[in-house]
């Protein structure tokens, strides 16, 4: 008859045994995993030390902040063309200048001698290509004389010839006559093509050499008067009307070619610069409009300008006045205002803060009902404002948000507000 066979004693106890341990090991690992995970995915701060914000339907205003400066339209620098020793200084930094007015003249004897000396090389140059142009022409009119000589020849002696003909065949002229006035007319009809032709060569050769001669002196006369310039150069004059500003020159000086002298701001007004954060840039265009308060006025301007170079995480626009240009403006002057990116449209809003330099609007912590913690949650959010963000989804209206700065927040799940 079968019948259950009973486990020793000893090994049912080890079988307990290593269950229990196994029980304790696997206890005590998932508690201090636990505490583990709890103390790595939370942090404790006090409820005073975060701003909440509720998340709320409205109006989304698509705006940026501007803030700019006041910069003139034109600034024209004036450097040294030629340089040398400052010899009289004839306007000073803050005076109004006209077009063409002397601000500055320069002694430089160096340069004078050498445009002495390239002037008179010049000159000679000229000189011997026009004296090669009038041989020219004399040797083309001595041409014409020959060939003229030799027709009228041809028609004298053709005439003499007729008259001789006519006494030779009644006997009253020698026949040596008769010889020699027919003999000479046939040279002169010879040589007539002869230098008909040697004519024409010589005359198509001036034709070729003739602009050529005339490029190489209009070359050289336009070296001439660069050379002569130079001197001229030695006065600095306002190209423009304006303001003379940054020119600091004493009698006396040293200044070398290219260095700068001052700058004149021209009376054309003046134009905006902001700088605006990159966030902004492909939404930012030419065209764009907004406006800036000057004295409690608001202003409209216009972008006419995007630089889309990025430094330090912003970008450059240039910005026009629409209609009159606002008085009383100054070099650097600031001015705030608005610039207009798109229309205002119905949305869920969450006002903008600090925690977006951490997050990048991907996610948020969202605190609970009862205000004692808040959660990590993933975000979608679309336009952006100075004051406001667009929520596409992940957040309900009357949520409450952390919208403070996120600093040590960055790897925790939750956030426990600490009373």
């Amino acid at each position: 008859m079968d019948r259950p066979i009973e486990r020793p004693i000893w090994r049912r106890r080890r079988t307990l045994i290593a269950a229990g341990a196994l029980a304790a090991v696997l206890s005590t690992a998932g508690l201090a995993a636990a505490v583990l995970s709890e103390a790595k995915s939370s942090v404790r701060v006090p409820t005073q030390n975060v701003i909440l914000s509720t998340v709320r339907p409205g109006v989304f205003h698509d705006f940026v902040v501007l803030r700019a400066t006041a910069q003139p339209k034109d600034v024209i620098y004036l450097d040294a063309l030629e340089g040398g020793q400052v010899q009289e200084v004839l306007a000073q930094a803050g005076d109004i200048v006209a077009a063409g007015q002397p601000l500055l003249r320069f002694r430089n004897t160096e340069l004078e001698l050498e445009v002495l000396d390239r002037e008179g090389r010049l000159v000679e140059s000229i000189t011997q290509l026009q004296s090669y142009e009038k041989q020219l022409e004399d040797a083309r009119v001595a041409n014409e004389k020959a060939a003229a000589q030799i027709a009228y020849d041809i028609t004298r002696l053709q005439r003499t010839a007729e008259r001789r003909d006519a006494l030779a065949a009644k006997g009253y002229v020698t026949k040596d006559l008769y010889e020699q006035v027919h003999d000479e007319l046939d040279h002169n009809r010879k040589l007539l093509p002869l230098q008909t032709a040697s004519n024409a060569h010589q005359e198509a050769l001036r034709r070729r050499q003739i602009p050529q001669i005339q490029g190489e002196l209009a070359t050289l006369q336009e070296s001439l008067k660069v050379t002569r310039g130079k001197l001229d150069s030695l006065v600095v004059r306002a190209p423009v009307a304006g303001r003379l500003t940054d020119m600091d020159i004493k009698l006396g000086e040293i200044r070398n070619r290219g260095q700068r002298l001052g700058q004149i701001v021209a009376d054309t007004g003046f134009k905006l610069q902001a700088q605006i954060d990159e966030y902004y840039l492909d939404r930012v265009r030419a065209g764009q409009t907004g406006d800036v308060t000057i004295e409690d006025r608001q202003v409209p301007v216009r972008v006419t300008r995007v630089d889309p170079q990025v430094k330090n995480a912003t970008f450059q626009v240039d910005l026009s006045f629409e209609g009159a240009m606002p008085r009383g403006l100054l070099p650097g002057q600031a001015l705030e205002g608005r610039l207009t990116l798109g229309g205002d449209r119905p949305a869920l809003i969450l006002p903008a803060g600090a925690f977006l330099e951490r997050t990048g609007g991907d996610w948020v912590m969202v605190a609970d009902a009862g205000g004692s913690h808040a959660d990590r949650r993933r975000v979608k959010v679309g336009r952006r404002s100075a004051e406001q963000v667009e929520v596409l989804s992940g957040l309900k209206p009357g949520e409450r948000v952390i919208t403070s700065d996120y600093t040590g927040f960055e790897k925790v799940d939750r956030v426990v507000l600490a009373k």
